[in-house]
C-alpha cells in the first residue's frame, strides 16, 4: 500500500497524544495496526487512504481505505481494505471511520419518524451524526455547541446550530458528543420523559460527574453507550463490520461531507500538526495529512 492521505481522529488521537489512556482499557483501545504500547511510544491512527501497489488483481491500482496509522507505505491483508468509490475524493474518504461511528450510533438509537432530536457537541463526530440525521423525517433536529465557529458546517448541513442555553427540551433522543462534563449534564436536561441519551464521548482518564439527581429518576431517563468497536446489537445478527464500513463509504458519495475537512498538512509536518491541534482545537474538525507522490499509479 502507498498512502495518499490520512486523517487525524481528533478525539481519540488527542487523548493518545496526551497520554490519557486508562491502563484498564489499554488493550481494548488499541488501533487495529497499532505498534507499541501505552503510555509511549506508540504508532497510532486509523483513517488511511491509499493505492494498492501489489496484491490481488482485483485491488491492484485501486484506491482503498484502511484502519492503519499515519504511514507512507505498509503491508496489510487484503481483507483489511475497503474500496473507495470513484465518486469519493481521497481526502473525503478518510472520514469513513467517523461516518461508520455515526452509523453505529443511529443503529443504537433507532430514531423514529417525527422524533425531536438534539446532537450536543458539533465536533467531527457530532457533526457527522447530524449529517446523517438530516435525511431522517424528524420533527426537529438541533446541533448544540458553545462554539459559534460551528455555524459554518451546520449551515452547510442545513441543520440549526444553537447555544446550549437556547436548545429546545423534551427531546426523544439526545446524542452527546462534546466529551465534557457540562455537555453531558445539559444533554440529560434536554431529554423528555422516558427518553434516551446516546453517549458517544470517550473521556480517557477523565472522570466526569454525571448528574443522576434532579429529574433523572422521576423522568426515567436512559443513558446508552455507543462505541464503534462492535456492530450495534440491533443490527449485529445481520450486519458485519465490513458491511457497516461499506455503507459508510457509499454515504460519502455525498459532497456535503467535505465541510468536515478543515485543513491539509504534509506528512513531514505531522508532529507539528498534532501539537498545533492539541494546543488549539477550536476550529479543527478533520485535519488531513497528505503524502508525497501522485495519486495515480
Amino acid at each position: 500500500m502507498r498512502a495518499i492521505c490520512s486523517g487525524i481522529s481528533h478525539g481519540t488521537e488527542m487523548l493518545v497524544h496526551a497520554g490519557r489512556i486508562p491502563p484498564e482499557v489499554a488493550e481494548s483501545m488499541r488501533a487495529p495496526f497499532q505498534a507499541g504500547s501505552w503510555p509511549e511510544p506508540v504508532k497510532y491512527g486509523y483513517l488511511s487512504v491509499g493505492v494498492v501497489e501489489e496484491g490481488p488483481t482485483h485491488l491492484r491500482g485501486c484506491r482503498v481505505f484502511c484502519l492503519y496509522p499515519h504511514q507512507d507505505r505498509y503491508v496489510v491483508p487484503a481483507s483489511a481494505l475497503t474500496r473507495v468509490p470513484d465518486d469519493v475524493p481521497s481526502d473525503r474518504a478518510v472520514l469513513a471511520g467517523t461516518v461508520e461511528t455515526g452509523i453505529n450510533a443511529l443503529w443504537d438509537a433507532g430514531p423514529r419518524i417525527g422524533d425531536r432530536v438534539a446532537v450536543v457537541g458539533a465536533g467531527m463526530v457530532g457533526g457527522v451524526v447530524a449529517a446523517l440525521l438530516r435525511t431522517f423525517p424528524l420533527d426537529r433536529l438541533q446541533l448544540v455547541d458553545v462554539n459559534p465557529a460551528r455555524s459554518t458546517p451546520a449551515a452547510a448541513l442545513g441543520v440549526e446550530l444553537v447555544h446550549p442555553d437556547n436548545a429546545a427540551g423534551d427531546n426523544d433522543l439526545v446524542f452527546h458528543c462534546s466529551a465534557n462534563e457540562s455537555g453531558l449534564a445539559r444533554s440529560l436536561q434536554l431529554l423528555g420523559d422516558e427518553a434516551e441519551l446516546i453517549e458517544l464521548s470517550w473521556y480517557g482518564t477523565a472522570q466526569p460527574r454525571v448528574p443522576l439527581g434532579a429529574a433523572f429518576h422521576s423522568k426515567r431517563l436512559t443513558i446508552r453507550a455507543s462505541q464503534v468497536g462492535a456492530v450495534a446489537p440491533a443490527r449485529r445478527p445481520r450486519r458485519t463490520t465490513s458491511d457497516r464500513l461499506g455503507l459508510a463509504m457509499h454515504l460519502l458519495e455525498d459532497p456535503v461531507f467535505d465541510v468536515f475537512i478543515t485543513g491539509h498538512a504534509p506528512f513531514g509536518a505531522l508532529p507539528q500538526t498534532m501539537e498545533s491541534i492539541f494546543s488549539d482545537s477550536t476550529e479543527t474538525l478533520c485535519q488531513v495529512i497528505d503524502y508525497p507522490g501522485d495519486e495515480e499509479v
